[in-house]
């Protein structure tokens, strides 16, 4: 296998635009650091069940591109190149802010008035998942010549995205561990496909029905996996991806 990292990225509000990175630290069970730390929550005060606002339900997140700095804290939101929102998403007073434009910005929409939060221990498993999503380009262009389209792979949401591979060669890892850089993952399982991924990323349109071209061409609806840091360590864009029973012994 002579594999690469060839772009990171993480999310740093569910359902919104991605951030590119150079490098990500991972340590055993965390995900991509940062990744999915805030939500638009809805259902919180009028007894319906709590949910989160995402590309599924609301394609028009995706008008919207971020800026996060985790330093600072400071998120700044985007629309059509132009700053709509700057604000401490920590901040009592920055949360104010950035409730009062995604209540403008999501008005109407069935699921009521959303609510920026940070994202909680009880979220974890929805919107702050331990694993790591992980994309073979190889699949992405072989899904690209069945559906005789051009895909981005920002519609798959992937945090790590690795050329080099057979197509599909991904689904062959299952229990199996990745070494990235310094880092190890083990592959946990496929990730299926929802109607988020018909989203276009640049023009918030729903132009595909990729779940069901996945079905209809390959038998499935499948496209990446998901894996768990089983050792911690930096990956970087442009670090070797090797299965660790390839990776030579250390002295």
């Amino acid at each position: 296998m002579n594999a690469q990292v060839q772009q990171i990225y993480r999310f740093p509000v569910k359902g919104l635009s991605p951030e590119p990175l150079n490098s990500a630290a991972l340590t055993p069970g965390a995900g991509l650091p940062e990744d999915r730390r805030f939500t638009l929550a809805y259902g919180l005060t009028t007894g319906a069940k709590r949910g989160f606002f995402q590309l599924t339900s609301e394609e028009k997140l995706a008008q919207l591109s971020l800026t996060y700095d985790d330093a600072e804290p400071r998120l700044t939101i985007q629309r059509q190149g132009r700053q709509v929102v700057s604000a401490d998403p920590s901040d009592q007073t920055g949360r104010i802010l950035l409730n009062q434009f995604f209540a403008g910005f999501l008005a109407g929409s069935p699921r009521g008035t959303p609510s920026f939060q940070e994202s909680t221990a009880e979220d974890r498993s929805e919107a702050l998942p331990e694993s790591i999503s992980i994309i073979n380009l190889a699949s992405v262009r072989d899904f690209e010549r069945v559906a005789r389209a051009s895909v981005d792979p920002i519609r798959f949401r992937g945090n790590i995205l690795i050329d080099g591979l057979r197509p599909w060669e991904e689904f062959s890892w299952l229990g199996k561990e990745l070494a990235l850089g310094a880092a190890r993952l083990k592959i946990t399982e496929r990730t299926a496909r929802c109607a988020a991924t018909n989203v276009n990323p640049d023009t918030a349109q729903r132009d595909m029905n990729i779940p069901l071209t996945l079905r209809k061409g390959f038998g499935h609806m499948d496209m990446g996996v998901y894996a768990e840091v089983a050792v911690a360590g930096t990956v970087k864009v442009g670090d070797s991806v090797t299965l660790a029973s390839e990776t030579p012994a250390r002295s």
